[in-house]
């Protein structure tokens, strides 16, 4: 662990990352006590601009409802859909990747043909579909999200599967009678994790996009405030109202910027032989 996070820190970019990280998890977690009442609640005049007033540091909007508790509060949404849709986009891609590598055959042929076909789709069209059709929710976006987001790891898995299931130690262990389910997990799936972890942290952040963008456009959940509603709510007030859009925008930036070098970073610690030279 302590080699680990050495080859890590190595990485600054993926130090600032982690910090930034840590900034917007602190943020979710404290925004009940940072701003306890809803997001919804009007508490100022419309249109108030950032620092004009004590308290409203980041402005408000057009109903004048405070921009820091959409903010706060956003950040409650955009990373429980981040994480949560990720799991389980993990959950199906590690499943059928890994019976598709390990046993071949008619059964690799099927589940990468079924793969495919969700491939075929554009991601965003099809969750905007799945959306639509199962209304507006958090469990909606989040299954939506989750749909599109597996056929990658199915594929990562499956390659590292067919790669390993010839190897020594595999071959040992059929010898020694071992069933196929324990060989699987637990002799090839942990030899696949690095690569695993490091599209996790890629996935979540692809994932915060693809929510912030389902609420831009209004397929958001109406009961929970996101950034993608902020920003959409803002579209038509642009040049009246900048800040609307500028924080929400700053902070999906920064957090999906932060989730990239984290990923960058752990791919360089996971995999210290692809680690790029001078870090």
């Amino acid at each position: 662990m302590r080699d680990f996070w050495k080859r890590f820190a190595r990485n600054k970019g993926a130090v600032i990352g982690l910090g930034i990280l840590i900034a917007v998890v602190l943020l979710a977690a404290l925004a009940p006590l940072l701003y306890p009442d809803s997001p919804w609640r009007m508490v100022q005049r419309p249109f108030l601009p950032p620092m004009e007033m004590d308290g409203f540091w980041f402005g408000t909007d057009t109903l004048g409802r405070d921009i820091g508790a959409g903010l706060a509060h956003g950040a409650r949404i955009s990373l429980l859909v981040g994480i949560v849709s990720t799991l389980v986009a993990l959950s199906i891609g590690v499943t059928l990747g890994a019976l598709a590598g390990y046993y071949g055959g008619l059964l690799d042929d099927a589940l990468m043909r079924f793969t495919e076909f969700f491939q075929t789709i554009p991601n965003f069209a099809l969750a905007i579909v799945l959306v639509a059709i199962f209304q507006p929710s958090i469990t909606s976006i989040v299954m939506a999200i989750a749909i599109v987001s597996w056929p990658p790891v199915a594929r990562l898995v499956r390659g590292e599967f067919l790669s390993l299931r010839s190897r020594e130690f595999v071959q040992a262990s059929v010898v020694i009678g071992q069933s196929n389910a324990r060989i699987i997990l637990t002799q090839v799936l942990p030899n696949t994790l690095s690569p695993v972890i490091v599209m996790a942290s890629l996935m979540v952040a692809t994932a915060i996009l693809l929510e912030s963008s389902l609420s831009f456009l209004g397929l958001g959940d109406p009961n929970h405030m996101s950034w993608g509603y902020m920003i959409g709510a803002a579209r038509t007030v642009l040049r009246q109202a900048w800040w609307m859009s500028f924080f929400p925008g700053i902070a999906i930036l920064l957090t999906v910027l932060a989730l990239n070098l984290v990923g960058e970073g752990l791919n360089d610690a996971l995999n210290p032989r692809l680690a790029r030279k001078g870090r």
